[in-house]
């Protein structure tokens, strides 16, 4: 048999469905502990709704750790999906972590997706078990910090929720990366979108932050809305703009900024704080020229 076909042949029997992962996992070995997303209400989303959510069984993890290890020997990150597989048991995920370490001789990081409901159904003392188990990091969509938003996205938890789940993460020594989706609130919400959301991101103090760009999924109750003309979406220029207006009251400690993701206009990087007016005077500049050659095309773009 190829390589080629043995690689089809172990991702046909190792996933259920399109599986995503944060882009800082580009090369790490994917686990599918469970399928889809617990939640899986939030109107922008559409990547879980053709799932059933389900918890695999000890013996499916079990072979599955098993198979990654034959594929792939050397990995040394390892990714836990799908959505929310924070959900799962403690014991089981420290069982999980566990035969990872065992397994995978070379394995430095564990990462999963934790939403906040998930994150906040574990006690502190939970989280500092799955720190010392070998979990490093935590990706948690903080999407917003307007209530009002929250509130239209289904998001299934409040502001201060959302705040609190961030920062148990955080106290427990766990790395944490939180993402915030650009345009959420169209342009009736932008401006509060910016300023709420950095202002929660303040309150939470991540380690590393990712900006998507609003790109609503045919499958997603977003999109219907949408195509209605009930909500307006942002131009690119307005998405910079609502960019500048979110990172310029941001006040973080040691944070690495991102928006490398396909859907974003403009790829950039930063050391937040110690680089922030550098990344101000970017998208400043780039924003007063307003030239579009300097973006991202429109059908380069992608979830």
């Amino acid at each position: 048999m190829s390589q080629k076909a043995q690689n089809d042949s172990f991702k046909d029997s190792f996933y259920e469905g399109v599986i995503y992962r944060p882009p800082s996992e580009a090369s790490s070995l994917i686990l599918q502990v469970t399928v889809g997303c617990r939640h899986n209400q939030c109107t922008f989303c559409g990547m879980y709704k053709g799932k059933s959510f389900r918890i695999k069984s000890e013996e499916e993890i079990r072979r599955l750790i098993e198979m990654g290890q034959a594929q792939y020997p050397l990995a040394d990150r390892i990714f836990l999906a799908d959505g929310d597989a924070l959900t799962l048991d403690t014991e089981l995920q420290l069982s999980i972590l566990g035969q990872l370490y065992r397994k995978f001789p070379r394995l430095k990081r564990v990462g999963i997706y934790g939403g906040p409901k998930d994150i906040l159904a574990k006690s502190p003392q939970e989280l500092d078990a799955l720190k010392r188990g070998g979990l490093g990091i935590v990706y948690l969509g903080v999407e917003s910090g307007s209530p009002v938003i929250l509130r239209q996205v289904k998001k299934g938890v409040t502001l201060q929720e959302m705040a609190l789940a961030g920062q148990r993460i955080v106290a427990a020594g766990l790395k944490l990366s939180c993402t915030v989706i650009l345009g959420l609130g169209g342009k009736e919400l932008s401006r509060e979108h910016a300023l709420g959301t950095a202002q929660i991101l303040s309150a939470i103090d991540p380690h590393y932050l990712g900006a998507l760009t609003l790109m609503p999924e045919p499958g997603a109750p977003l999109y219907r809305r949408v195509k209605s003309g009930e909500f307006k979406q942002l131009t690119a220029w307005e998405t910079l703009h609502e960019l500048y207006e979110m990172i310029e009251p941001l006040e973080v400690t040691d944070c690495l900024f991102r928006s490398n993701h396909a859907s974003n206009y403009l790829s950039l990087k930063a050391h937040l704080p110690q680089e922030k007016q550098q990344l101000l005077q970017t998208l400043a500049r780039i924003i007063g020229q307003a030239q579009s050659h300097l973006l991202r095309p429109e059908d380069w773009r992608g979830l």
